[in-house]
């Protein structure tokens, strides 16, 4: 059984056996004790009082001596890198030694610098790696501590706000990345929740990231807390840009809907096609037996006035059958020069005598002159049409399958330079107008403007900035698939036009599409595309 005793002189005999120069100072620096190890060393020769003397020859402490770290913060303290002679001695770590709460004295032990400097050297390329590993992410990667301060800021999520690193570091703060004000603290309520992927993570969380120029950029972000001890010390996100995946998916969906028109357009083509070869045969007979019966025998006045009665409405149905045959016969598209009020008055001619038109009043005020447009005849059937039909659906009497009001058709060219406006509305200042584009209007003077208004009850301000959204309406089910303004959107995309509403709640609504000129070409030169 050893003794107390004997342990310390286990301890002690530990102490002087070790190989490193371990000295321990009172602490004003005064040298109290010295190992086996440090004593032979050749170059400590205990002659002076204090270790600043004996070891730097100095009169006062150094300026990097570890013990006065270890004074003043109360813990042990490592010296660092630093650029001191290897020959001399190096204090490299301090441990305080304390009794009854103070620092007693203070041990202070030496290593060999080229273990440490070679140890610092694969620390600082281990951090290195690291951080060009960071920095060639192809996601963006943003790291900061507890305030926002940015820690990490890589080039990917540079490149997807529009910042250069250095600028990052100078003006942001973390929370400055997000487009709304509370985004940041709503990620970090997420980070803390178990729901999200655990506590301390979140996984595919969608949001929009503001960019330089303040623009929203979408983004799925995945994101950690880093802990120390249990403690929240920085968070960590790694963020993917979404736009070129967005717009991926919005080309699917146009190519889609285009599928579904043509469709569409091939089931009435075909329709048409049988309706007329089943009435052109039975009209082509009225029209003929009625001139001759007019021809070949004498008939009274009104006998001949009715005659020609039969004959009018018999030629109206076949110029019908006609219209309708030409508005639906392609599936392509099909460009061309085209007089744009002479395409507005054949889809009138369609419409305006059927039933639900009957209590509508149709203005009509078409600029004369106008310029031809390069389109495709039959999509712009379809896209006026589908217009045409939602005016007169917004002017529906409620609990009733009528609808009455005003439906106003108007073209017109304006110089270039001056805005677009219309209304019929002499003091529209009075009226709350608001206005939803799908696109960025042009520079007038090189296209035609075709507004298609109504006086219904208006579009509500929440529902106006959806209405070219794929699969978007306010009918009732069964009563419409939402498809009909995102392909009327579609058709005036391809033909490198623009579309916007403007609604005036309880006023009504009004479409203006704007299309540009035809091209100057030779003589029966056009163009097709498929």
């Amino acid at each position: 059984m050893r003794t107390i005793n004997d342990r310390e002189e286990y301890l002690l005999r530990a102490v002087h056996a070790f190989e490193r120069k371990l000295i321990v100072i009172s602490p004003d620096f005064e040298i109290l004790a010295v190992n086996d190890h440090g004593l032979s060393h050749p170059e400590i020769k205990i002659t002076k009082r204090f270790c600043y003397e004996q070891f730097r020859n100095s009169d006062r402490p150094c300026d990097l001596c570890p013990v006065v770290g270890s004074l003043q913060s109360g813990v042990p303290t490592y010296l660092g890198k630093h650029d001191w002679d290897e020959k001399k001695m190096a204090c490299i770590f301090s441990y305080p030694l304390f009794l009854d709460g103070k620092i007693d004295s203070l041990v202070v032990v030496d290593f060999d610098l080229s273990v440490l400097v070679w140890l610092e050297e694969r620390m600082n390329q281990s951090s290195a790696f690291l951080h060009n590993l960071l920095l060639s992410s192809v996601d963006g990667v943003v790291a900061a501590d507890k305030s926002g301060k940015l820690i990490v800021f890589n080039n990917a999520v540079g490149e997807i706000l529009g910042y250069n690193i250095k600028e990052a570091f100078e003006t942001l703060n973390v929370a400055d990345i997000y487009v709304r004000e509370d985004e940041a603290r709503d990620v970090m309520r997420r980070l803390r929740s178990h729901k999200y992927g655990g506590k301390g993570k979140l996984k595919s969380h969608y949001l929009d990231l503001k960019g330089k120029d303040s623009q929203p950029v979408p983004v799925r972000l995945n994101a950690s807390i880093v802990y120390k001890d249990d403690r929240e010390v920085a968070t960590i996100g790694y963020f993917r840009d979404l736009r070129e995946t967005l717009q991926m998916e919005r080309e699917l969906e146009k190519t889609q809907l285009q599928l579904l028109q043509s469709e569409k357009m091939a089931s009435l083509g075909k329709l048409a096609a049988g309706v007329a070869h089943q009435l052109n045969n039975p009209l082509g007979g009225i029209i003929l037996f009625t001139k001759l019966v007019m021809e070949e025998n004498e008939l009274a006045d009104n006998v001949k006035e009715d005659l020609n009665r039969v004959l009018r409405d018999a030629e109206r149905c076949r110029d019908t059958v006609k219209e309708l045959l030409e508005f639906s016969r392609q599936t392509r598209q099909f460009m061309q020069p085209c007089d744009i009020n002479q395409v507005i008055e054949r889809t009138l001619f369609l419409l305006e005598s059927q039933p639900i038109f009957h209590n509508i009043e149709i203005k009509k005020h078409l600029a004369e002159g106008l310029p031809l447009v390069d389109a495709d005849v039959q999509q712009l059937n379809h896209l006026l049409m589908n217009l045409i039909l939602n005016a007169v659906d917004a002017m529906n009497v409620a609990g009733t399958a009528e609808s009455e009001g005003t439906l106003t058709v108007r073209t017109s060219l304006p110089a270039l330079g001056e805005p677009i406006y219309y209304s019929d509305q002499e003091n529209s200042d009075e009226v709350k107008v608001m206005e939803y584009p799908c696109c960025c209007m042009p520079s007038h003077g090189d296209r035609v403007c075709i507004e298609i208004s109504d006086t219904g009850t208006g579009i509500p301000e929440d529902i106006l900035p959806h209405i070219f959204d794929h699969f978007y309406t306010t009918k009732e089910e069964g009563h419409g698939t939402g498809l009909g303004l995102s392909m009327v959107y579609g058709i005036v995309e391809n033909h490198g036009g623009n579309i916007f509403a403007r609604s005036q709640p309880g006023k009504g609504t009004a479409f203006i599409v704007t299309l540009p000129l035809a091209k100057i070409c030779d003589e029966g030169e056009q163009s097709e595309k498929e």
